[in-house]
């Protein structure tokens, strides 16, 4: 342990609740902004934090060692922080700047009582100070990043719904545009739903896809191989005047596949394919 340590490692340990009452009201704590639960839990974090830095530091640790063992505990902390205040709406730099709040006290405190190198004890609270406002934002934009994804798998899976519409006959109203990514989550859903319920026969509705290129075009045709694949038929529907045009200029080949201009076309095909009989009810 160098000197510079060994004054800072003393100073938390002596003025504890004067760097807390320091720190939170740095932090902004005392603004009549922060809830009474808000003071509380900043306080927790805060005592957390610096209990860790005593530990880590009494242990060995070294600022420039950051990811190394001694300093476990407090890392974990700060992800705990950092993806706790991320789940509740708070930006990165709010993080951030609670844990950098943790300088102004122990500067203080390092000018009043230590007389021997007091700007190397100083650049090592600020160093290590930094490296955990660092890590916080590290783990604030992975936080992110897994919650972006997570909440774009979900929308993905809920923007390719399969309907039981009947009998033997599913659908899939598609919305917005077709890509890979969709179209194997549209494929993967389908298969499985036509394994479930023994259905012969799917329905993918078009009429939200705002255009259709050659690159559309192959997604459907790969969905309908693999449905057929599967020992089921398919109809398209929601072909539109300019969609018809577009799929004639560019050259694309369906025949086979049933193709209707509305979804009610189509289900009115597939209920005559499944040899059903619509009549209206006399009154």
């Amino acid at each position: 342990m160098t000197q510079e340590t060994d004054a800072v490692l003393r100073l938390l340990a002596q003025h504890e609740e004067q760097i807390l009452t320091e720190w939170l009201h740095e932090a902004g704590a005392s603004s009549s902004r922060v809830t009474e639960a808000g003071r509380r839990s900043m306080r927790t974090d805060a005592e957390e934090i610096l209990r860790h830095v005593r530990e880590a530091l009494g242990g060995g640790g070294d600022a420039d060692a950051f990811q190394a063992a001694p300093w476990d505990a407090l890392r974990g902390t700060l992800e705990s922080l950092s993806r706790s205040r991320a789940a509740q709406g708070q930006s990165a730099s709010d993080t951030s700047a609670f844990v950098l709040s943790f300088k102004r006290p122990v500067f203080g405190l390092i000018e009043q009582h230590v007389k021997a190198q007091p700007v190397a004890a100083a650049w090592a609270v600020s160093a290590l100070v930094d490296r955990m406002a660092q890590w916080t934002l590290s783990t604030y934009q992975h936080t992110r990043e897994d919650l972006i994804r997570r909440q774009q798998q979900d929308l993905l899976e809920l923007s390719t719904p399969v309907i039981k519409l009947f009998e033997g006959v599913l659908a899939v109203p598609m919305i917005g545009t077709l890509d890979s990514a969709r179209t194997q989550v549209v494929m993967e859903t389908l298969l499985q739903r036509i394994v479930e319920t023994g259905s012969r026969l799917a329905i993918i509705d078009i009429t939200g896809v705002p255009t259709v290129d050659t690159l559309v075009a192959q997604h459907l045709l790969k969905t309908v191989s693999a449905i057929r694949l599967m020992g089921a038929e398919c109809i398209i529907s929601g072909i539109r005047p300019q969609i018809a045009q577009t799929i004639v200029h560019l050259g694309i080949d369906l025949q086979g596949i049933a193709t209707k201009s509305s979804l009610a076309d189509a289900l009115a095909l597939a209920m005559e394919q499944q040899g059903f009989v619509i009549t209206r009810r006399q009154v």
